[in-house]
Order: C-alpha cells, then structure tokens, then sequence
C-alpha cells in the first residue's frame, strides 16, 4: 500500500496536506464540516501581537484562475489565540498545529514567537515576512535577505520549536533570501506567499480592492510556485514547504518532485471548504497512476535528471 506519510522539521505527518494560513481560520469551524484530524496539520490564522480589525473593505476581489485579498492579517491577538482560540481547537484536533506568524517590527515578532512557542499544542512557527497586504511590515522583511536573516535569528533565539520562515515572491532572487534564514538559523522555509495583483472595476474606473493592490493566489500562480520551490530547493539544506495554487493530488506530486516535503492548500479552501479532505484521498490512486510507493522518496526528484 502506498504511504503518504512525510516529515516536516523532525515530526512526522500522516500526509503531507496543510491548509495554509488565513483560509482555514483556528480550524474549529471546519470540524463541523468534517473531521479535520485527517490532515498532516494546518497553519492557523495570521497572528499578531496586538488585535488587528484587518484593512478596509472591500478587500477581496475574484479574477480569472484566482483571486486577490487585501484582508490584512485582521486577527484577535496572540493573548486571545492562546486564552480563547487554542482551547477550542484542542476540543477538535489532536494533533500539532502550526502558529502563523506576523509583525511590524522585530521585537513584535519575537514577542509573539516567544508566547506561542510556550504552547502545547504549536509544533511548528511559521514566521510571515511576506505578506503585501499590511503596510510598515510583513512583505518589508521578506524582500532583503539581511531583514530576512535579522527576523530569523530574533525569533530562533527566543523559541526552541522549528520555525519555518514564510517568504514572498516578490523578489528578485528568492533562493539568496532562503538562504540568508537558513544561515541565520532557520529550520525550514515556506513559499510562496500571495504575488501582488490589482483589478480594476471598469463600470467605476477605479480599482477594485480599498487597498488597491492585494495578494494574488489561485491556480494560476501554480508554475510560479513550483519554480520558486525548485530554486529554493537547490539553495538549501533544510525542508521547504511548497505552496501557491495547489488544488488537487496531482499538484501536490509536482511541488514535491520540485522539492517541497509538506504542501500547504490556500485558496482552494475558500472555493471548497472539503478541498483538503478530497486531496488527502485523491492522493493513494495519484501515487499508484505514477508509481510511487513512497512520497518521501519522491521529494527533490525533478532535480536528478
């Protein structure tokens, strides 16, 4: 029988499947659709070291193969994840979760890491340079490999679980970035974040989104992603997670063949709330078609030819 089992940062997955941040909420409200312990893991809201109401609306706006969101990071605050949002995501799933985080500044960042780090049910940190939806943070840190590598070593001196540091693609040389957190400390990468799109609404002549531009994400930003993992790939020696327009089992052979050892599922959510259940159980017959056995085996193998 095939296996699906992989591992991200020393802990093992029952599948490599992992809704990504900000379309899958605290989780909770997915359990009532299905029970979501089927899943590798999943990384949680955005999170803040203060209460974020988000930017103005609107702030979501649909474009061919894809869609664009300005949301910005609204969440409660990381004293309200850990008070209220992570006892209810422990009534519902028994497994590590993954703390998506985000900041303005180098200490907010840190201060935050540091309170989730001392949480149970975190595994991982996924740490947010890249966002384009906030402004005088996020994308500001992850478009330099020395602000990059500063975040990093603040937040690896603080906390002891992996942290996986989450860059954009909207760069110019994604694989010296990665290779500036890996040197600074950290222990895997995830990409991509949103691109930077607009629409404008030609009824109104004005731009769609409040915020003007917003992150791009969807099914077309799919090549875009695997190249960028497959670079990464090559520039590193610590795990990548690979995602950006993943939305079926076959995409998520072709991020790991790119060199990704864990995925992570963003919009497909929002379009299918049961998209990472179908993908989880697409993924054995996707295995057999192509003849893998293991998925571990598979990671990086696009690189041996």
């Amino acid at each position: 029988m095939a296996s699906i089992k992989t591992t991200l940062c020393g802990i093992e997955l029952d599948n490599p499947v992992i809704p990504a941040s900000g379309t899958f909420g605290f989780g909770y409200e997915f359990a009532e659709l299905y029970d979501i312990n089927i899943l590798g893991t999943f990384s949680f809201k955005g999170t803040t070291k203060d209460p974020r109401f988000g930017n103005p609306t609107p702030r979501i706006a649909e474009c061919t193969a894809g869609m664009i969101n300005s949301v910005g990071l609204q969440n409660p605050g990381v004293d309200k994840v850990i008070s209220a949002e992570l006892p209810e995501l422990r009534k519902v799933f028994g497994k590590k979760v993954m703390a998506n985080v985000s900041g303005f500044s180098v200490d907010d960042y840190a201060y935050t890491c540091e309170k989730l780090d001392a949480c149970d049910e975190v595994g991982w940190l996924e740490v947010n340079v890249s966002c384009p939806n906030v402004h005088g943070g996020g994308m500001s840190f992850g478009t330099s490999p020395e602000a990059a590598a500063q975040v990093t070593k603040a937040v690896k001196a603080v906390t002891k679980k992996p942290v996986i540091i989450k860059l954009s693609p909207n760069v110019t040389d994604i694989a010296a970035i990665a290779s500036a957190c890996e040197q600074a400390g950290a222990d895997g990468i995830s990409l991509i974040n949103t691109l930077l799109g607009m629409r404008i609404n030609l009824n109104f002549k004005k731009p769609v989104i409040y915020n003007k531009m917003g992150g791009f994400s969807g099914p077309a930003v799919f090549p875009v992603a695997v190249r960028m993992v497959y670079q990464v790939f090559e520039a590193v020696s610590i795990p990548v997670v690979g995602l950006g327009g993943i939305s079926c089992a076959e995409d998520v052979i072709e991020m790991m063949l790119a060199g990704a050892c864990a995925v992570e599922v963003g919009t497909a959510n929002l379009i299918d709330p049961f998209a990472c259940k179908k993908i989880i159980e697409a993924l054995p017959a996707a295995m057999d078609k192509y003849g893998i056995k293991n998925l571990e085996d598979i990671i990086g193998g696009a690189h041996n030819g």
